[in-house]
């Protein structure tokens, strides 16, 4: 009769592999999320940005709530931004004020204040380069703050 031979060091060696195996593959794959995913944004102090955001989220639902609702259009350098009431009439606006963003770092954003060149339609010449941005958009009538929104895109969607 032969006897067992019990737990050798080739069963800890499997063991110790496998284990390593698993926190490897967990942790490559939530890396590969992680870089897939949002990229978060940059703010000069994070904590007084954290202070404000509630505020800020519930000042962007309630103009959300509203209606109004703007749409961006790039083509080459000629940037069109659209705006409207909720039936799809143009919007009574005086200016608008777009502020260009990268997802990650601060050395390419731009602001343009659009031109006015129909009711509820704003337009620039200024050239965006590929990429991510996040557009901010701030519409004003009479000086206060309509509507203020923003999107983030890829210049891919409009064929640039």
């Amino acid at each position: 009769m032969k006897a067992s031979r019990g737990f050798t060091g080739w069963h800890m060696l499997l063991a110790t592999s496998a284990f390593f195996a698993v926190v490897i593959a967990v942790n490559v794959t939530m890396a590969v999320y992680a870089s897939s995913s949002w990229s978060g944004l940059v703010v000069e102090n994070t904590y007084v940005a954290s202070q404000e955001f509630n505020g800020k989220a519930a000042a962007m639902k309630a103009m959300a709530a509203s209606g109004i609702e703007g749409a961006l259009f790039l083509k080459g350098s000629e940037i069109r931004y659209d705006i409207h009431e909720q039936g799809g009439a143009p919007a009574i606006i005086d200016e608008v004020t777009l502020n260009f963003k990268r997802p990650v770092g601060d050395h390419e954003d731009f602001s343009l204040a659009l031109r006015k060149t129909g009711e509820g339609r704003f337009e620039a010449d200024h050239e965006v380069a590929g990429g991510d941005w996040i557009v901010e958009a701030i519409s004003r009538r009479n000086g206060m703050v309509v509507m203020h929104e923003a999107k983030r895109f890829d210049t891919t969607e409009f064929g640039q």
